[in-house]
């Protein structure tokens, strides 16, 4: 179980370190490869980019809670 955790949390942490350079910064990220450069006239984020915010936030809840149960799994293996 301990195994397939850390296997999760490998994943995790390669998407998580994805997810956060495709995101647009003050001067434009590995997202402007994608098209995410275009700026809209009606302001605010595209959807795109919103999608990618969402994403964003379920992977690293899914990172956290890998963590925490690994955490348990280990003080209980003990």
């Amino acid at each position: 179980m301990v195994l397939g955790f850390s296997i999760a949390l490998i994943v995790f942490s390669l998407l998580l370190m994805l997810l956060v350079l495709m995101h647009k910064g003050k001067g434009g990220g590995l997202s402007d490869m994608f098209g995410g450069g275009m700026q809209s006239s009606v302001g605010g984020s595209s959807v795109a980019e919103r999608n990618l915010d969402r994403i964003t936030v379920v992977i690293g809840l899914l990172w956290f809670a890998c963590i925490v149960v690994l955490g348990i799994l280990m003080k209980v293996n003990n």
